[in-house]
């Protein structure tokens, strides 16, 4: 037992939350812009505009249908070679934002097919434009019905920021695979605390969750 608390010295610790702060930074940023842009594509195939509606999805759906690691490598890696050069962390949330806004768009265009027909029309007939009907009648009912499945959505884009331990960004994997690289002791341990960490992550999304769901019943 004192072995497996030797792991946790000052310095590791210090590490280990030094990369759990880069994780959340990811993840935070991530989730926003997820969320607006997610919402916005979300709206585009829901209004069904010629074309335009039909062009989205379709590279919404290659989106979808990759895995989320080669968006990360080819966002870091391929880029450049196209003349943009992003810094790791930056590279990280174009990556995370680029997959989980296809994922999200989904869950948006889903829950707005589910908003009845009649609170359109009676926006409508009360003079609305379309936008105010969307924004002031619509969404508002829809994001109801879509706090479940969003937040599952996030719950998934916090698991996956360990997937940018592959380009180095020095996030709690990574640094957790640091540490217990340098004493092959200290493997149980630091996975021991890295496992309890994203788990009160996710568990703190799901609470939120609940609460909004209760909130807005």
């Amino acid at each position: 037992m004192s072995g497996f608390f030797s792991a946790f010295t000052e310095a590791n610790l210090g590490y280990l939350m030094g990369g759990l702060g880069i994780t959340v930074g990811v993840s935070i940023i991530s989730v926003i812009l997820s969320l607006i842009f997610g919402s916005i594509i979300g709206i585009v195939f829901f209004e069904k505009i010629p074309y335009f509606s039909s062009f989205v999805g379709t590279i919404n759906n290659i989106v979808r249908n990759l895995p989320l690691l080669l968006i990360i490598f080819f966002t870091y890696f391929a880029l450049p070679q196209l003349g943009l050069h992003l810094p790791i962390f930056w590279a990280t949330v174009v990556a995370m934002t680029v997959f989980q806004s296809a994922m999200l768009a989904e869950i948006v265009r889903g829950g707005l097919e589910a908003v009845d027909i009649g609170q359109f029309e009676g926006a409508r007939a009360n003079g609305l434009s379309n936008m105010q009907t969307m924004w002031h009648i619509v969404l508002p009912q829809a994001y109801k019905k879509m706090i479940p499945p969003i937040i599952s959505q996030l719950i998934s884009l916090v698991k996956d920021t360990s997937l940018a331990s592959g380009i180095v960004l020095a996030e709690l994997t990574y640094r957790g695979q640091i540490i217990y690289a340098q004493n092959t002791n200290f493997i149980v341990p630091v996975l021991v605390v890295m496992t309890l960490v994203y788990f009160l992550l996710n568990y703190g999304l799901s609470l939120i969750a609940k609460w909004f769901d209760h909130k807005l019943a």
